[in-house]
């Protein structure tokens, strides 16, 4: 009884190998039935790398944008590491900005970004900045922090330049406020 148990079990086994094995295998199989099937039915279909871009660049029309930064009573040098670039409305962009704090302490600050002209700020669409949270700087740290955005295809045709201008504020309350305004 236990023999013939066992034997039960060997071949439950081996049924059990072969299907594993050959689902697998029809897996496998897939890939290239699946790709048959979207040639024949035209989907999926890239007849050249033309054809795959970003649908939502302007390509008819070139915006210029100018790179400014500013301090408010604030012992930090920052700069934009370019001063301007030409981009395309719609078009994905990333520029830094350089931020330096020139004390022996360290301070925090909250950068505030402006937009000229105004109308522009309704078109600007930052994805990542720093100025989304305050930055701490350690004594004498230097950091290269980065914009990434893109300008909406509606800003108004007669707006070609845009200036994006950011100042930082030392914040009130940090510990490192707190001993600057002591001494």
């Amino acid at each position: 009884m236990v023999d013939e148990r066992a034997a039960e079990n060997r071949r439950l086994l081996r049924r059990l190998v072969i299907a594993a094995i050959g689902m697998f295998g029809f897996g496998f199989a897939l890939v290239p039935f699946y790709k048959q099937i979207c040639e024949i039915a035209g989907i999926n279909r890239l007849d050249s790398a033309d054809e795959v871009r970003n649908t939502q660049v302007d390509d008819s029309r070139i915006v210029t944008v100018e790179f400014d930064a500013n301090t408010h009573d604030m012992p930090w040098r920052f700069k934009p590491l370019k001063t301007s670039m030409t981009l395309h409305p719609g078009q994905l962009v990333r520029v830094d900005y350089e931020v330096e704090n020139t004390l022996d302490r360290p301070v925090t600050g909250q950068a505030v970004p402006s937009y000229g002209p105004q109308v522009a700020g309704l078109h600007f669409k930052k994805l990542d900045c720093f100025c989304f949270t305050q930055q701490t700087l350690a004594p004498r740290e230097k950091r290269v922090m980065p914009v990434v955005f893109t300008i909406d295809r509606a800003l108004p045709g007669e707006v070609n330049t845009v200036t994006l201008s950011y100042t930082f504020f030392e914040v009130a309350g940090t510990a490192g406020a707190a001993k600057g305004r002591e001494g």
